[in-house]
């Protein structure tokens, strides 16, 4: 096997706009990619009675966020609206800061969406206690005994 050099003039196809799309950093961040940014960070936690979901949101009030549960659904949003006014005499200075999110996430059939859902908000952490049913609770090991 020889190496090559290579040489744009021997693939005329190639320019820089082909390159540039090619390259990582271009090709993600595409608008696909950009709006999974905007969703919080999740931590999900699977435990013998429950799962525990986590979702970062720094910066919201608790009243800024709405949680349904519909269907296997969880969805959780926010929007945020902070405006800053600060006059002078020889200018007004407006700052304008408008926040959102919206994220559903798929529940496993596995919870009991009968029982209450438990949900705390502190310190930008909003924290969920999902139950689970009995049946999918896990069960204590049986030995069986061969006869």
């Amino acid at each position: 096997m020889s190496l090559i050099n290579f040489s744009k003039k021997r693939f005329p196809w190639i320019n820089d706009n082909v390159s540039n799309w090619l390259d990582t950093n271009e090709f993600f961040s595409d608008d696909f990619f950009v709006k999974d940014r905007d969703l919080p960070a999740m931590n999900v936690k699977e435990h013998k009675d429950d799962f525990e979901i986590e979702l970062a949101v720094p910066g919201y009030s608790k009243e800024d966020i709405e949680v349904t549960m519909e269907d296997d659904m969880l969805h959780v949003c926010a929007k945020s609206k902070k405006e800053e006014v600060e006059e002078d005499e020889t200018y007004t200075r407006r700052e304008f800061n408008y926040r959102e999110f919206d994220r559903k996430l798929q529940l496993p059939n596995t919870i009991d969406q009968k029982k209450d859902v438990k949900a705390t908000y502190k310190n930008g952490i909003l924290k969920f206690k999902l139950p689970k049913k009995e049946e999918a609770k896990e069960l204590p090991k049986k030995i069986i005994q061969i006869g």
